[in-house]
């Protein structure tokens, strides 16, 4: 059982300054569907509301044998994080420019869901060129290391 669900649209939107690991706190037809690998990350964000952390508009598909008990699948979801790292974050995502975006969503060794999270700084639009042309000159080289 692998599940390694990854937002790419992450790396492309955003320089990722700092990299955190958080539990997340889930319902019980949750986790069955992230271990199915039913979860997507795409147009997720995070932000705080009160002193919690929480990752909000995560799609968690509604588990195939789940009862009337399934879960919503876009809830708001408590992100599990210390208190040093809390304030950290929420110090730095006050300054203009800054975000917490979830860039990736794993099951550790022990079974439990973590999420990666990214404390993030915008691009402009030449910066993603840049992305985009490093990308594909990457793709030529390895197409000429091949022949």
């Amino acid at each position: 059982m692998n599940v390694n669900i990854r937002n790419k649209k992450a790396y492309f939107e955003y320089h990722i300054l700092d990299k955190y690991v958080a539990g997340i706190q889930f319902l019980g037809t949750e986790i069955k569907s992230v271990r199915e690998g039913k979860a997507n990350l795409n147009d997720a964000f995070c932000a705080f509301l009160g002193n919690q952390l929480y990752v909000r508009n995560m799609h968690i598909s509604e588990y195939s044998h789940g009862s009337f008990y399934n879960h919503e699948s876009k809830r708001d979801r408590a992100l599990l994080l210390t208190k040093k790292e809390l304030k950290k974050l929420r110090d730095k995502s006050e300054e203009k420019g800054f975000t917490i975006v979830p860039l990736g969503l794993f099951i550790s060794e022990r079974g439990f869901a973590k999420l990666e999270i990214g404390l993030a700084q915008g691009k402009k639009t030449f910066d993603k060129r840049d992305t985009i042309k490093d990308r594909e000159s990457k793709i030529e080289l390895d197409r000429a290391m091949k022949r």
